[in-house]
């Protein structure tokens, strides 16, 4: 009984790590299909894109998130959440750091 029960909680634990595992990539469900979102490090941008914030429209603002959306097209942009003190702004840009819609 004891070798069921340890295996019952080894089992449970493996499944746990697997889950977290899969955390990282996300799929977002649409009316047209899903698109995927995919957690990117602020650092890991393409440098287009780090060249487009640190423009004087983005001073002051830090980079909270990011993710890269693969729509169901396969067409991508980056999906950036911008914070300045208490203000929050999203913006979305494609990999040579052109605002998308």
């Amino acid at each position: 009984m004891k070798k069921l029960i340890i295996s019952t909680f080894c089992l449970m634990l493996l499944a746990l790590g697997t889950t977290q595992t899969f955390a990282q990539t996300q799929s977002v469900p649409t009316t047209t299909g899903t698109q995927e979102k995919v957690s990117v490090k602020p650092e890991d941008l393409p440098e287009p894109i780090k060249t487009t914030l640190a423009t004087d429209a983005y001073a002051g603002w830090q980079v909270s998130s990011a993710f890269l959306i693969t729509k169901p097209d396969n067409t991508q942009f980056y999906e950036i959440s911008l914070k300045k003190g208490e203000e929050t702004s999203k913006v979305n840009l494609d990999k040579d750091g052109k605002k998308v819609e």
